[in-house]
Protein backbone atom coordinates (compact mmCIF):
# COMPACT_ATOMS: atom_id res chain seq x y z
CA UNK A 1 0.00 0.00 0.00
CA UNK A 2 1.48 3.55 -0.83
CA UNK A 3 2.34 5.83 2.07
CA UNK A 4 0.28 8.42 2.48
CA UNK A 5 1.26 11.97 4.72
CA UNK A 6 -0.56 14.89 5.53
CA UNK A 7 1.23 17.97 6.01
CA UNK A 8 -0.22 21.52 7.19
CA UNK A 9 1.89 25.04 6.39
CA UNK A 10 1.40 26.98 9.88
CA UNK A 11 3.93 30.56 10.09
CA UNK A 12 3.27 32.40 13.30
CA UNK A 13 3.32 35.93 11.88
CA UNK A 14 -0.27 37.24 10.51
CA UNK A 15 -1.50 40.60 9.41
CA UNK A 16 -5.06 40.24 8.85
CA UNK A 17 -5.70 37.57 12.55
CA UNK A 18 -2.57 37.95 14.97
CA UNK A 19 -1.59 34.62 15.73
CA UNK A 20 -4.75 32.84 13.40
CA UNK A 21 -3.54 29.73 13.16
CA UNK A 22 -3.90 28.97 17.20
CA UNK A 23 -6.67 31.26 17.71
CA UNK A 24 -9.50 29.70 19.28
CA UNK A 25 -11.97 28.43 16.64
CA UNK A 26 -15.32 26.08 17.52
CA UNK A 27 -13.63 25.55 20.79
CA UNK A 28 -9.85 24.49 19.47
CA UNK A 29 -6.85 25.96 17.96
CA UNK A 30 -7.22 26.47 14.11
CA UNK A 31 -4.43 24.54 13.13
CA UNK A 32 -6.60 21.53 15.26
CA UNK A 33 -8.99 21.07 12.74
CA UNK A 34 -7.14 20.39 10.04
CA UNK A 35 -4.55 18.17 12.06
CA UNK A 36 -7.79 16.57 13.29
CA UNK A 37 -9.34 15.79 9.84
CA UNK A 38 -6.58 14.42 8.55
CA UNK A 39 -5.92 11.80 11.93
CA UNK A 40 -9.63 11.03 10.92
CA UNK A 41 -9.09 10.13 7.37
CA UNK A 42 -8.50 6.46 6.63
CA UNK A 43 -5.12 5.67 4.88
CA UNK A 44 -2.88 8.49 6.42
CA UNK A 45 -0.77 7.19 7.83
CA UNK A 46 1.06 10.29 9.78
CA UNK A 47 0.12 13.94 10.40
CA UNK A 48 3.27 16.81 10.06
CA UNK A 49 3.35 19.97 10.70
CA UNK A 50 5.80 22.84 9.39
CA UNK A 51 5.95 26.04 11.37
CA UNK A 52 8.56 29.03 12.48
CA UNK A 53 7.15 29.46 15.89
CA UNK A 54 7.72 27.24 18.88
CA UNK A 55 4.15 27.95 20.20
CA UNK A 56 2.39 26.56 17.24
CA UNK A 57 4.55 23.64 17.06
CA UNK A 58 3.86 22.48 20.71
CA UNK A 59 0.04 23.15 20.58
CA UNK A 60 0.73 20.49 16.86
CA UNK A 61 2.59 17.92 19.18
CA UNK A 62 -0.07 18.17 21.93
CA UNK A 63 -2.59 17.43 19.31
CA UNK A 64 -0.73 14.42 17.76
CA UNK A 65 0.91 16.14 15.00
CA UNK A 66 4.70 15.51 14.01
CA UNK A 67 6.45 18.67 13.89
CA UNK A 68 8.79 20.66 11.42
CA UNK A 69 10.87 23.61 12.75
CA UNK A 70 11.06 25.96 9.22
CA UNK A 71 13.34 28.46 8.86
CA UNK A 72 12.37 32.13 9.71
CA UNK A 73 12.70 33.14 5.32
CA UNK A 74 10.47 30.62 4.32
CA UNK A 75 7.67 31.88 6.73
CA UNK A 76 7.21 35.41 5.48
CA UNK A 77 4.40 37.54 3.69
CA UNK A 78 6.20 37.01 0.71
CA UNK A 79 7.24 33.45 1.20
CA UNK A 80 6.04 30.91 -1.53
CA UNK A 81 3.98 28.19 -0.08
CA UNK A 82 5.33 25.89 -2.72
CA UNK A 83 9.68 26.20 -1.06
CA UNK A 84 7.89 25.31 2.23
CA UNK A 85 6.10 22.36 1.15
CA UNK A 86 9.47 21.15 -0.47
CA UNK A 87 11.62 22.13 2.98
CA UNK A 88 8.83 20.05 4.63
CA UNK A 89 9.06 17.29 2.42
CA UNK A 90 13.25 17.09 2.44
CA UNK A 91 13.21 16.45 6.17
CA UNK A 92 10.40 13.63 6.08
CA UNK A 93 12.37 11.76 3.37
CA UNK A 94 15.75 12.41 5.45
CA UNK A 95 14.30 11.62 9.12
CA UNK A 96 11.34 9.58 8.82
CA UNK A 97 10.16 8.35 5.36
CA UNK A 98 10.33 8.22 1.80
CA UNK A 99 6.20 8.98 1.16
CA UNK A 100 4.13 8.17 -2.13
CA UNK A 101 1.32 11.11 -1.34
CA UNK A 102 1.33 14.17 0.55
CA UNK A 103 -2.05 15.84 0.84
CA UNK A 104 -1.24 19.22 1.92
CA UNK A 105 -3.84 20.96 4.29
CA UNK A 106 -4.32 24.60 4.52
CA UNK A 107 -4.93 25.66 8.03
CA UNK A 108 -6.99 28.57 7.13
CA UNK A 109 -9.82 26.20 5.62
CA UNK A 110 -11.47 24.16 8.43
CA UNK A 111 -14.54 23.78 6.76
CA UNK A 112 -14.30 20.43 5.49
CA UNK A 113 -14.43 16.78 6.14
CA UNK A 114 -12.31 13.90 6.97
CA UNK A 115 -15.04 12.84 3.97
CA UNK A 116 -13.37 15.21 1.52
CA UNK A 117 -9.95 14.06 1.86
CA UNK A 118 -10.96 10.53 1.99
CA UNK A 119 -12.55 10.85 -1.34
CA UNK A 120 -9.75 13.56 -2.80
CA UNK A 121 -7.16 10.72 -2.38
CA UNK A 122 -9.59 7.58 -3.55
CA UNK A 123 -9.99 10.21 -6.87
CA UNK A 124 -6.33 10.89 -7.14
CA UNK A 125 -5.46 7.19 -7.17
CA UNK A 126 -8.49 6.32 -9.19
CA UNK A 127 -7.69 8.75 -12.07
CA UNK A 128 -3.65 8.12 -11.49
CA UNK A 129 -3.32 11.91 -11.50
CA UNK A 130 -0.17 13.85 -10.65
CA UNK A 131 -1.68 16.40 -8.39
CA UNK A 132 -5.02 17.72 -7.60
CA UNK A 133 -6.52 20.60 -6.23
CA UNK A 134 -9.72 20.97 -4.21
CA UNK A 135 -12.36 23.06 -5.71
CA UNK A 136 -15.68 24.51 -5.84
CA UNK A 137 -17.81 25.13 -8.73
CA UNK A 138 -19.25 28.76 -9.67
CA UNK A 139 -21.99 27.11 -12.24
CA UNK A 140 -24.68 29.94 -11.71
CA UNK A 141 -22.74 32.97 -11.26
CA UNK A 142 -22.31 35.75 -14.13
CA UNK A 143 -18.20 36.49 -13.74
CA UNK A 144 -17.00 39.59 -14.96
CA UNK A 145 -12.86 40.93 -14.92
CA UNK A 146 -11.39 44.47 -15.27
CA UNK A 147 -9.75 44.51 -18.78
CA UNK A 148 -7.79 47.97 -18.70
CA UNK A 149 -10.99 50.80 -17.44
CA UNK A 150 -13.34 48.94 -18.58
CA UNK A 151 -15.56 45.74 -17.26
CA UNK A 152 -15.48 42.53 -19.40
CA UNK A 153 -18.06 39.96 -18.76
CA UNK A 154 -16.57 36.40 -19.00
CA UNK A 155 -19.12 33.55 -19.25
CA UNK A 156 -21.78 34.90 -20.66
CA UNK A 157 -22.94 37.65 -22.99
CA UNK A 158 -24.89 40.19 -21.00
CA UNK A 159 -26.39 41.40 -24.29
CA UNK A 160 -28.37 37.97 -24.42
CA UNK A 161 -28.90 37.35 -20.67
CA UNK A 162 -29.21 34.08 -19.60
CA UNK A 163 -31.47 32.07 -17.01
CA UNK A 164 -29.28 30.71 -14.03
CA UNK A 165 -30.28 27.38 -14.83
CA UNK A 166 -29.18 27.39 -18.77
CA UNK A 167 -25.28 27.62 -17.88
CA UNK A 168 -23.88 24.57 -18.66
CA UNK A 169 -20.15 24.43 -17.84
CA UNK A 170 -19.19 26.20 -15.04
CA UNK A 171 -15.71 27.99 -13.82
CA UNK A 172 -14.25 25.52 -11.33
CA UNK A 173 -12.56 27.69 -8.37
CA UNK A 174 -9.57 26.82 -6.49
CA UNK A 175 -10.42 26.97 -3.15
CA UNK A 176 -7.14 26.11 -1.40
CA UNK A 177 -8.84 23.46 0.89
CA UNK A 178 -6.06 21.03 -0.05
CA UNK A 179 -3.53 19.62 -2.35
CA UNK A 180 -2.47 16.16 -3.28
CA UNK A 181 0.81 15.61 -5.19
CA UNK A 182 3.80 13.33 -5.42
CA UNK A 183 7.07 14.30 -4.33
CA UNK A 184 7.96 13.57 -7.88
CA UNK A 185 5.70 16.83 -9.18
CA UNK A 186 7.13 18.68 -6.54
CA UNK A 187 10.70 17.82 -6.62
CA UNK A 188 11.13 18.18 -10.35
CA UNK A 189 9.05 21.20 -10.78
CA UNK A 190 9.08 23.08 -7.24
CA UNK A 191 5.21 23.36 -7.90
CA UNK A 192 2.46 21.41 -5.94
CA UNK A 193 0.43 21.16 -9.19
CA UNK A 194 2.01 19.91 -12.35
CA UNK A 195 2.10 17.01 -14.82
CA UNK A 196 -1.82 15.48 -15.22
CA UNK A 197 -3.78 17.80 -12.81
CA UNK A 198 -7.32 16.77 -11.18
CA UNK A 199 -9.68 18.66 -9.06
CA UNK A 200 -12.11 17.43 -6.63
CA UNK A 201 -15.23 19.42 -6.23
CA UNK A 202 -16.56 20.62 -2.51
CA UNK A 203 -19.81 22.61 -1.72
CA UNK A 204 -20.10 25.61 -2.16
CA UNK A 205 -19.79 26.59 1.60
CA UNK A 206 -16.52 25.16 1.44
CA UNK A 207 -14.95 27.48 -0.11
CA UNK A 208 -14.72 30.24 2.60
CA UNK A 209 -11.47 30.41 4.68
CA UNK A 210 -9.78 32.72 7.59
CA UNK A 211 -8.53 36.00 6.37
CA UNK A 212 -9.54 38.51 8.52
CA UNK A 213 -11.16 38.79 11.69
CA UNK A 214 -14.65 39.55 10.45
CA UNK A 215 -14.20 35.93 9.00
CA UNK A 216 -13.92 34.36 12.44
CA UNK A 217 -17.93 34.73 13.14
CA UNK A 218 -19.02 34.11 9.59
CA UNK A 219 -16.90 30.88 9.24
CA UNK A 220 -17.72 29.70 12.68
CA UNK A 221 -21.26 29.76 11.97
CA UNK A 222 -20.81 27.64 8.67
CA UNK A 223 -18.57 25.22 10.72
CA UNK A 224 -21.23 24.50 13.34
CA UNK A 225 -24.65 24.40 11.44
CA UNK A 226 -23.14 22.79 8.72
CA UNK A 227 -20.85 20.37 10.30
CA UNK A 228 -20.47 20.03 13.97
CA UNK A 229 -24.10 19.93 14.35
CA UNK A 230 -23.74 16.62 11.65
CA UNK A 231 -20.69 15.09 13.25
CA UNK A 232 -21.22 13.39 16.75
CA UNK A 233 -17.89 12.01 16.46
CA UNK A 234 -15.99 14.86 15.33
CA UNK A 235 -13.04 14.48 17.92
CA UNK A 236 -13.02 10.44 17.65
CA UNK A 237 -9.40 10.39 17.22
CA UNK A 238 -6.64 11.98 19.87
Amino acid sequence: MKKTIALILARGGSKGIPKKNIKDFCGMPLIGWSILQAKNTKNISDVWLSSDDDKILKIAEKLGAKTICRPKKLATSSSNGDDAYLHALRFIEKNDCIPDIIIALQATSPIRESKDLKEGLEKFKRGKYDSLFSSCLADDMFIWERDGGKLKSINYDFRKRPRRQDFKDGYIIENGSFYIFTPEIIHKLKNRLGGKIGTYVMEPWKLFELDELSDIKFCELIMKNYILNNKKNIRKKK
